[in-house]
């Protein structure tokens, strides 16, 4: 009789065994993030801002009422071995984001032409560019393009495997701001839909 038992406690030992070591695989690891674009891997060495820029400072009533517009090439090397582009400090501020609502290149007749972007902002969204140029990108289905005016700071995006993340514009309706987290910069960008 101890032989029959042993022959039937072994598989179902094996069984309880098994069971507990799928259990166990399926459960979540601690510091697991969402992640996006077609199962990217964690974000690469950069820094993420918590969040995007504050609304610029009103500026002075004094100023005329006509609009001028910013100059074409400005200096972002605000410190030496800085970016020459718009970039964001480990403590959150965003250098070149200062134009405020007045500056006529984000005038857009018809802000959020193509919807809304509802794909998720910030730290917890980090997207990997699929494909595309300065014109023309996309991710996870999303098709974005960068401004004319801030094509220089893309020369060096990688257009295939950048990790980026989207935050909203404060100052100008219809802009986004798309964070390079490999390098630290940022530019604007028009969200062109999904499909």
């Amino acid at each position: 009789m101890m032989v029959i038992d042993l022959l039937v406690e072994a598989p179902l030992r094996t069984l309880i065994t098994a069971c507990a070591v799928l259990t166990m695989c399926c459960l979540p690891v601690p510091g697991q993030k969402e992640q996006h674009g077609g199962g990217h891997a964690e974000p690469h060495g950069g820094f993420i801002p918590k969040h995007g820029p504050p609304p610029a400072k009103p500026q002075a009533h004094h100023e005329p009422a006509h609009v001028t517009p910013a100059p074409e090439h400005r200096s972002f090397a605000d410190q030496p071995g800085h970016p020459e582009a718009p970039h964001v400090h480990p403590n959150g501020k965003w250098i070149g984001h200062d134009m405020g609502r007045a500056d006529a290149r984000f005038h857009l007749d018809h802000p959020w032409e193509h919807g809304r972007f509802a794909g998720g902002f910030g730290r917890g969204h980090v997207w990997r560019i699929a494909g595309g140029n300065r014109e023309r990108f996309w991710f996870s289905g999303f098709y974005w393009s960068v401004a004319p005016f801030d094509f220089d700071y893309v020369s060096d995006w990688l257009w295939d495997s950048d990790q980026i993340v989207i935050y909203d514009d404060p100052d100008h309706p219809g802009w986004y701001l798309a964070y390079n987290v490999r390098l630290g910069t940022y530019v604007h960008v028009l969200y062109l839909g999904n499909g």
